[in-house]
């Protein structure tokens, strides 16, 4: 999103700023007036500001333009933009997909950051000749559509339910298309013959047939029941007058079904008009937006986003980039969208959505009557979901567990280590050299956010160097994406491996903001930087056992890293060279026999337990034309 409303202008009548950089004057030079997308950086090549623009070269050079009123927040930034690139796209519609992928990625520090509830699931209809209908939380970019994200789950099962119970829509996973139907590769399961499926893997019922029952379900999850209610009735009436009294039946008993549905949506409109509703709330650095999706007047789902620092961002600008996040991901635009105010950059709003769904659309300001009743909601749901966000934020905080208590105290720390960060190698004869991190938050593993390092710059057995590469490649990069540091680094290892992890907090200017220990197997010493004794805490104690815990999950993640690349090594050069083994037959033969050593010394009718007898003859062919003495054979 590009925060900053543009007023139209030549370019021969833009006057740069006199003490603009030459480098990045010429780079303005050259700008093209295609649609793209720009990246600002600063002098350490970081990015601070990605935008989009229609014109490239006019919307660029503005924010260099003399005399150009700017906010404090723009002028801050345009004098740390230090360098700057571009992107040239085809279309507008490509420019916010592209921008929006490029704010999520580098997190840029000026560009208003949106944490959407992707742990809500959604309703995915697969993209497939028979499409599936089901629940996921992960939404994956291959054509399939997707509704929601529903708060409340028992409502969207529920919905599912129905969905299924009035389309009979399969349930199974097979690859069904006309071709492999018409080969009669498949049968049908359970779900036929208790009416839950009407048999598409047989031909039962046509892919035309399956497919109107799916667009069918797209017009319930769009809320669009009215207007299916016309057609289904339209399609009983017909059936009825060709004598069809039983397919005629079935339409009815689903017609029957549709209204008791749509009567049991709640009615937040009498105008029975497509629209959605933005609300917002504010507190400190704090804002929360909420978008209520209604269809025919009814609320049929609701989605919010949390912005933090967001004390330099206006309500416009908040409001414009909830917009654009909430768009990209539709395949519906309603005809109305009511907000709270204003977006800083309606026109270019407007003229995107319309192009991208093309037809009109209004937006409205409510100042009286049921439209502000329906924003004033939106904005109370906003007001609500913020502050159980914040309170459970506090909650956290608050909650120290007491293993994390008594290591404060035993350490003698500043404050509660809550996140720790351990890290240790691993290596076999100096060969995949890796090392590991993991973290634990609370005193308890958090796994999403381990991290393992295949070393780049050790090319021998020196753990001292692969530590060193491994801590500076973590702090360098949770420093240029602004991300929080531990509250304890917790090395595998003695004084030595301490030292120079230690010597890269230094290097980094940050070993005053993150204390560092580490734990010597041997004797389960602590040491700490500067100090020649160490610490021996009383085998019992939580706190030992806390970090003998923390440093086994590190050494347990770095040797299971280590085994897969030598296994990927050793496959790919022993076995993986013989015709006709691939790596699935190695893989297989490797977990039945153990070791290339023992395929090596099996006969043909071992071997063709586990793999076809042409592939077994060439593996004894193969090493019989080969001296085992020319082998490398691994014990």
């Amino acid at each position: 999103m590009d925060t900053h409303q543009i007023i139209p202008y030549s370019s021969e009548q833009l006057q740069l700023s006199e003490d603009i950089n030459p480098d990045i004057a010429q780079k303005l030079a050259q700008l093209p007036t295609k649609p793209g997308v720009y990246l600002y950086k600063d002098s350490s090549d970081r990015i601070i500001y990605v935008g989009k623009a229609k014109n490239l070269r006019n919307r660029v050079r503005s924010y260099f333009q003399e005399g150009r009123f700017v906010d404090a927040k723009t002028k801050v930034m345009v004098s740390h933009i230090y360098d700057l690139e571009y992107i040239i796209v085809d279309t507008e519609d490509e420019a916010f997909i592209l921008e929006d992928t490029l704010i999520k990625k580098h997190k840029p520090k000026y560009n208003i950051l949106l944490r959407d509830d992707k742990t809500y699931p959604y309703i995915r209809i697969t993209n497939e000749e028979f499409p599936r209908i089901f629940s996921t939380r992960h939404i994956i970019r291959d054509g399939s559509k997707y509704f929601g994200p529903y708060s409340d789950v028992s409502t969207m099962k529920a919905l599912l339910r129905f969905i299924r119970n009035m389309f009979f829509v399969r349930s199974c996973s097979l690859n069904l298309t006309d071709e492999s139907i018409a080969k009669n590769k498949f049968r049908v399961c359970l779900d036929y013959h208790i009416h839950k499926c009407e048999g598409p893997c047989v031909g039962y019922i046509s892919r035309e047939q399956y497919n109107s029952n799916i667009k069918k379900a797209i017009q319930i999850l769009n809320g669009r029941t009215k207007e299916l209610e016309k057609l289904m009735q339209d399609e009983m009436e017909r059936l009825s007058e060709q004598m069809k009294f039983e397919d005629a039946a079935v339409i009815r008993d689903r017609l029957v079904k549709l209204h008791d549905f749509a009567n049991k949506q709640k009615i937040v409109s009498s105008d029975l008009v497509d629209r959605d509703v933005f609300g917002l709330f504010r507190s400190n650095e704090f804002a929360c937006t909420v978008v209520f999706i209604v269809r025919e007047g009814k609320l049929i789902g609701r989605k919010h986003f949390i912005i933090k620092d967001s004390l330099n961002s206006d309500q416009s600008e908040i409001i414009q980039r909830t917009l654009e996040a909430w768009y990209l991901d539709r395949d519906f635009l309603p005809k109305e969208i009511y907000l709270s105010a204003e977006p800083f950059d309606t026109e270019y709003l407007m003229d995107w959505l319309s192009k991208r769904y093309n037809h009109p659309l209004s937006i409205i300001i409510p100042q009286t009557g049921e439209k502000l009743k329906l924003v004033q909601m939106a904005n109370s749901n906003a007001e609500q979901i913020l502050i159980e966000y914040l309170n459970a934020i506090e909650m956290r905080e608050k909650i120290i567990p007491r293993t994390v208590q008594s290591l404060q105290r035993d350490l003698h720390l500043k404050r509660p280590p809550l996140r720790i960060e351990c890290f240790d190698n691993s290596h076999i004869q100096g060969t995949d050299l890796v090392s590991s991190m993991v973290v634990f938050e609370g005193g308890k593993p958090k796994k999403s956010e381990y991290r393992k390092f295949k070393n780049e710059t050790v090319l021998r057995n020196d753990d001292f160097a692969a530590m060193k590469e491994a801590v500076m490649r973590r702090y360098t990069r949770v420093l240029s994406e602004k991300k929080q540091l531990p509250d304890l680094i917790l090395i595998d290892g003695g004084k030595g491996q301490l030292n120079v992890a230690y010597q890269v907090l230094q290097e980094l200017h940050i070993e005053d903001k993150v204390p560092i220990i580490g734990l010597a197997k041997r004797l389960e010493e602590i040491f700490t930087p500067g100090e020649s004794e160490s610490l021996q805490l009383p085998k019992s104690s939580s706190s030992l056992i806390l970090l003998q815990h923390i440093r086994d999950e590190a050494h347990r993640f770095a040797i299971t890293y280590h085994r897969k690349l030598r296994e990927k090594r050793t496959l790919q050069t022993e076995l993986m060279e013989i015709p006709g083994i691939g790596e699935k037959k190695s893989k297989m033969l490797l977990q039945h026999f153990g070791s290339v050593k023992q395929v090596y010394e099996a006969s043909i009718d071992d071997l063709k337990l586990v793999i076809n007898e042409k592939s077994a003859e060439e593996i004894v062919k193969y090493f019989h034309n080969n001296n085992e003495n020319d082998l490398d054979i691994e014990q």
